[in-house]
């Protein structure tokens, strides 16, 4: 009765793995989401080496001037290239997405796991916070803390980073509330362990997954958030490449020049739902009710 299962205990992690494998091959959301976000990032690594003419330069001669094999998006009010500005828009795009998505991640799981693991008053503290600041809206409260800071760009992601952070420690909070009543919790309090040595080894490990899936599709929102302060004069300053900036600049010639609003609104549209399809296909992947199905 031994050998045969010593037989098959190497088999369970290999089966885990494909099982796994085999999920992610079968999630398109996962597999478009990633292959547009290896575009983005490829545009945004290379804009140097992508783009044609400077972002920033000025050729009054090729001013308004339409899509055409010489400027791919066309020309601004400037003469300059919005093909190049879209890829150097990228960088910024990214940058502050990812910082301000890690601003809130951070805020968000520590606060979660605070008011997850200790409850009572802690509890009742910092979700009476979170109920106040959801309770205006992402943009307006964006805007608030934007006036209090000063506009520019690194105060526009902390501003974005801080309008997210409930929802980071809402998700928090509720993992935390399950994996503290399992036995193994239990069993680490009861032979001594501290409560951060419980956090940092038995709590945080369990919760990753729905951090993760957070993570993912909160950049999206960071970057239309982002590029929505921008619109409004409260993020990137002019000539800065901001995909934002570049639509304010293009609401001025939607029935002239179109093309100069166009193509950022196009780009905003392609990286968020190429963010969103990742965290909807990682959501899938690591949903613990799909692990038996084989998806």
């Amino acid at each position: 009765m031994t050998v045969p299962a010593l037989a098959l205990a190497p088999r369970a992690p290999r089966r885990s793995a494909a099982l796994s494998w085999r999920r992610l091959v079968r999630s398109p959301n996962l597999l478009v989401g990633f292959a547009v976000l290896v575009l983005v990032v490829g545009c945004a690594g290379f804009a140097r080496e992508l783009a044609p003419y400077s972002p920033i330069d000025q050729v009054f001669t090729d001013q308004l001037k339409p899509p055409s094999a010489a400027h791919l998006f066309g020309t601004d009010e400037f003469g300059r290239d919005i093909f190049s500005r879209c890829l150097y828009g990228a960088r910024i795009a990214l940058v502050v997405g990812v910082i301000a998505d890690g601003i809130a991640m951070l805020l968000g799981v520590v606060l979660g796991t605070v008011a997850g693991y200790f409850g009572g008053r802690a509890d009742a503290a910092v979700m009476r916070v979170v109920d106040v600041m959801l309770a205006f809206p992402y943009l307006l409260l964006a805007m608030i803390v934007v006036a209090i800071l000063g506009p520019s760009l690194t105060n526009a992601m902390i501003a974005i980073g801080i309008v997210y952070t409930p929802q980071f420690a809402r998700v928090v909070r509720g993992a935390v509330l399950a994996i503290r009543e399992q036995e193994f919790v239990e069993a680490a309090g009861a032979v001594g362990a501290r409560a951060p040595r419980i956090l940092a080894r038995h709590v945080l490990p369990n919760v990753l997954s729905p951090i993760i899936v957070m993570a993912t599709l909160t950049v999206g929102f960071t970057i239309v958030e982002t590029a929505g302060l921008s619109f409004l004069g409260l993020g990137a300053s002019p000539p800065t490449p901001e995909w934002g900036s570049m639509l304010a600049t293009g609401r001025s010639y939607m029935l002239t020049a179109p093309w100069i609003a166009t193509f950022p609104g196009l780009s905003i549209l392609v990286t968020v739902v190429g963010f969103n399809l990742v965290g909807d296909g990682l959501r899938d992947l690591l949903d613990p009710r799909l692990r038996g199905r084989g998806f």
